[in-house]
């Protein structure tokens, strides 16, 4: 039984945090409550193994066929341990939550689990049960109430080895069952193809293919039908289903035994959410990476029309795109309801004869995602994904395996980013024009469409740094926290207790941090890699990728598909030489034909898909790019032992991805390795930055890829770097050398160097799991300063892009206020000396000895030996492959001093540091 005034007070806690604009990491704000009579709450299972358990990654909505029940359906995370740090198998299922509909609104009536899911929900017509893509146990689920209530699911396998791409899983998504419910049709995600189900034999019976190449060979090679997502009956006997990587929608016709392609529509952007009005026989289906609505006469499968969506007429353009268009509902006059993803928003939108015109939106939690309304018309219901994570000081994300000598509660704590964002159910009346109005405008405010002045003030500061600076150098880092590395700063609001990668590993960014600015209020936008590294260089994500991130990291199949990428394979190289980059890639033309990129943002407009990139911007705008180690083409590791130095033995070891990188990309730079130190790294950034200024050419944007604090590969690093202690005192010195190298070149006084994390999901931080570190350092930055705007990924980049004179490159970093709280323009002259720590002494890096402090001690630490058996058997090969839980607990075991931390405050420590620090030393401190 729930504990009902445990969640009384979350409701109530979660209700008081939405009266006024709960800000978040992208730069945006929400406010669920500003609706018209508005109850939000958490989406607490209130049953299940665990009644109190809230869940993530709400995914799907249906109401029953007699317009009595609401299910909803999770796709998220949630994975949770139990007391002794354990993943509780029990409690880390997939959810489905029944409640019954009145004229109050939705009361909870029951909660059902599945082990897996991803997004597929549909009612049998009776409304007695349910079907549930399986997700990776590559099955059917089917929910069925019967006269003692609801039993257990019956599954139906629907027979997959594996999913088609370089060794990856099967993924069951969307589910549709005939009028009838005999017959139902299943999305095969990675499979690319449709499976028909006899429901009454509990069988598969038919499956079709749905690449061109697979139906007819002459059209071996052509793309088409990849990524089946969603799937819906339209007239009887047909059933639609979204192909988004091919941009396309397909009909089929299904039948006892039989299903088959009868039609294909193309549409602009990746079609996802499908819906099929029968009055008047249009299929409509929400658009990702274009922020459109396809309109389809489902009967001849002619396309009507696709428009952009946005805001009513006479509001204002929305600047471009990020909308993410992601879940829709009919309402009983015709009208549509579109949640935006990546505007916190449900749009009510009417359609046309030959297009849809926007009427207004309404506020929502975090990244809607899911949309119903009562068959009346009369209320609305809207789940959203995720919520702000808030503290994390035991920050030990969970996975089955544990440490040895696992500090007490590190598990336990359930503090890892995906489990601190958790979903929630809104539900209102359906407003009135008036309403209507107001909610709208309190949506454009959430956007930051409310924010000229500030943007016109700080780009008059841009427009002064465009005049005077030529170069931008972008470092990006790996995953760690402001709190882990930062919190033992003399200003700031640090923890000490949290810095286990303080100044005795840091001292570079120590120095930076004192010497220009210290940014203690940034976040990172994404939540870990593969949406951090798409915030870093598109400032957004897309809806795809937003709803399969938490699944992959979870480890329920998918794959990590971002940096150029679609299931482990370079699909933007030739087919030809796939493989040759990379091992696992199949051989036949079939398996992802094209180079389509299923989650990299679009450009803003519609022929440069795939290229919403930050360096698509600067190459379109004509400017010079070189990239160092972003966007690697392989997955497979590298030469063993890595090459220190590859130019020197005319070795190329490096290839981009991202075809429109290829040409602009040093061969001879290691990507993602943890073998290498990243002093290596370095050394051939100089190389080629000495002839840049023997020519007196510079890149007007250089891209440098410099992550070795994500840590790894203690077995078999080379040249002694191969402790956590000498992997971040590496990379520090990294960074350092970088800088000091721009601060005594002819380009010193026209480059600004930016540094960021990617994200921040593998620490601790006490005021936010997203806050993290960031640099900005160069002429023009103020000196010895503590700013303290709240800044995220998306200010960043757009400060960038404005100082270099780029159009944004969408929604968030077009509304974003460039960091000109950063910049003093009356200070030019500027220097700075790198130092490497003297953990670095025990490495076997050529470091001129004078190069150390002779005061500085070589703090006593862990050995290789030690760091290699905590981190056995975790897979260092590619980002983000760790069990999580394993890795950060052995981070505080060889690092921490004591037991973690464990109060979640938010606390403002940046008042008397001094008496802190002195009582708070940070870990590890020695000397």
């Amino acid at each position: 039984m729930v504990c009902l005034a445990a969640f009384a007070a979350l409701a109530a806690g979660a209700a008081a945090a939405q009266t006024a604009p709960q800000p978040l990491p992208t730069g945006q704000r929400i406010t669920p409550l500003a609706a018209p009579g508005a109850r939000f709450e958490p989406l607490v299972t209130r049953g299940g193994p665990k009644a109190d358990y809230v869940a993530d990654g709400a995914a799907a909505m249906a109401v029953s066929p007699d317009g009595r029940r609401l299910a909803v359906l999770t796709s998220g995370y949630n994975r949770w341990n139990g007391a002794d740090g354990k993943l509780n198998l029990a409690v880390s299922q997939q959810y489905v939550l029944l409640y019954d509909l009145g004229p109050d609104g939705a009361r909870h009536s029951r909660t059902l689990t599945v082990p897996n899911s991803f997004g597929g929900l549909a009612w049998l017509p009776d409304g007695r049960g349910l079907l549930v893509g399986g997700g990776v146990d590559d099955t059917l689920a089917v929910l069925a109430e019967g006269p003692d209530g609801w039993g257990a699911p019956q599954t139906v396998r629907l027979g997959h080895a594996a999913g088609i791409g370089a060794g990856v899983q099967p993924q069951a998504a969307g589910v549709a069952t005939d009028p009838r419910g005999r017959l139902a049709v299943v999305a095969n995600y990675f499979n690319d193809s449709v499976s028909l189900v006899d429901l009454a034999q509990a069988r598969v019976t038919a499956e079709a293919d749905l690449r061109p190449g697979k139906l007819d060979p002459a059209r071996r090679g052509e793309a088409g039908g990849s990524y089946p997502f969603a799937v819906i009956m339209g007239a009887p006997g047909t059933a639609w289903v979204s192909a988004p990587r091919d941009r396309e929608l397909i009909r089929l016709a299904v039948e006892p035994g039989k299903v088959g392609v009868t039609a294909r529509v193309k549409t602009l952007g990746e079609p996802t959410a499908l819906l099929y009005d029968p009055k008047s026989g249009r299929l409509y289906a929400t658009q990702d990476n274009a922020d459109r609505l396809a309109i389809v006469d489902a009967g001849s499968a002619r396309l009507i029309a696709e428009p952009r969506l946005g805001l009513p007429e006479g509001m204002g353009v929305v600047p471009g795109k990020g909308l993410n268009p992601n879940a829709i509902a009919l309402m009983p006059d015709g009208r549509l309801l579109i949640t935006y993803g990546g505007a916190n928003a449900v749009a009510m939108i009417e359609p046309t004869a030959d297009d849809a015109r926007v009427l207004g939106l309404v506020p929502t939690g975090w990244y809607p995602s899911a949309v119903a309304v009562t068959t009346d018309g009369a209320r609305v219901f809207v789940a959203n994904r995720k919520s702000p994570p808030g503290p994390n000081p035991e920050g030990c994300p969970p996975r089955l395996a544990a440490v040895q000598s696992q500090p007490a509660g590190c598990g336990a704590a359930n503090q890892y980013i995906f489990q601190l964002e958790k979903a929630g159910l809104l539900q209102f009346t359906a407003p009135t024009p008036a309403q209507l109005l107001a909610t709208t405008r309190q949506v454009a405010s959430n956007m930051g469409l409310d924010n000229a002045q500030a943007r016109a003030a700080a780009e008059r500061t841009m427009a002064a740094l465009r005049q005077r600076i030529r170069h931008v150098v972008f470092i990006v880092k790996e995953n760690r926290t402001y709190d882990q590395v930062l919190g033992d700063l003399e200003r700031g609001n640090g923890d000490p207790r949290l810095a286990i990668l303080g100044e005795r590993l840091s001292p570079n960014h120590h120095t930076l941090a004192r010497q220009f600015v210290t940014l203690d209020n940034f976040y990172d936008s994404g939540e870990q890699s593969s949406t951090g590294w798409t915030w870093t260089t598109a400032a957004r994500t897309t809806d795809l990728l937003e709803k399969t991130a938490p699944v992959n990291y979870a480890q329920r199949g998918l794959a990590y598909e971002a940096e150029q990428t679609d299931r482990g394979i370079a699909t933007r190289l030739p087919p030809a030489e796939r493989k040759r980059v990379n091992r696992g890639a199949p051989d036949d033309p079939d398996v992802l034909p094209g180079r389509a990129l299923l989650a990299a943002p679009d450009g803003d407009r519609d022929d440069e898909q795939g290229e919403g990139f930050i360096w698509n911007a600067a190459l379109r705008a004509g400017l010079s790019v070189r990239n160092y180690g972003f966007s690697s083409a392989s997955f497979d590791e590298g030469p063993s032992p890595p090459i220190r130095e590859p130019f020197k033995e005319g070795r190329k070891i490096f290839e981009a991805a991202d075809h429109a990188l290829a040409a602009v990309t040093d061969p001879y730079y290691c990507g993602f390795d943890m073998r290498l130190p990243d002093y290596w790294r370095t050394e051939e950034w100089l190389r080629e930055f000495a002839e840049q200024e023997r020519a007196g050419h510079m890149p007007r944007l250089t891209l440098l890829r410099l992550g070795g604090d994500h840590f790894g590969n203690f077995g078999n690093a080379i040249d002694g770097v191969n402790t956590v202690e000498t992997q971040m005192a590496d990379n520090d010195y990294a960074v350092g050398r970088v800088i000091e190298r721009i601060a005594a070149s002819r380009f010193r006084h026209d480059t600004l160097v930016f540094v960021i994390e990617d994200d921040a999901q593998n620490g601790q931080d006490h005021v936010d799991a997203r806050r993290s570190i960031a640099f900005i350092v160069g002429p023009y930055v103020k000196r010895q300063a503590l700013v303290s705007t709240r800044y995220t990924t998306v200010n960043l980049v757009r400060t960038i892009g404005s100082i270099l004179g780029l159009k944004p490159l969408g929604l968030n970093d077009a509304l974003a206020v460039p960091m000109a709280d950063v910049f003093d323009l009356n200070t030019r002259e500027w220097r700075f000396t790198a130092r490497p720590a003297p953990a670095l002494k025990t490495t076997e890096l050529p470091i001129a000895p004078e190069r150390f402090a002779s005061a500085d001690p070589v703090c006593p630490g862990r050995n290789s030996a030690w760091w290699a058996q905590a981190m056995a058997g975790q897979d260092f090969s590619a980002e983000d492959r760790l069990d999580t839980d394993r890795f950060n607990a052995a981070l505080w075991e060889g690092l921490g001093t004591g037991p973690q931390p464990v109060q979640r405050t938010g606390a403002d420590l940046s008042q008397n540091r001094a008496a802190l620090l002195a009582a708070s030393p940070a870990p590890g401190r020695c000397g």
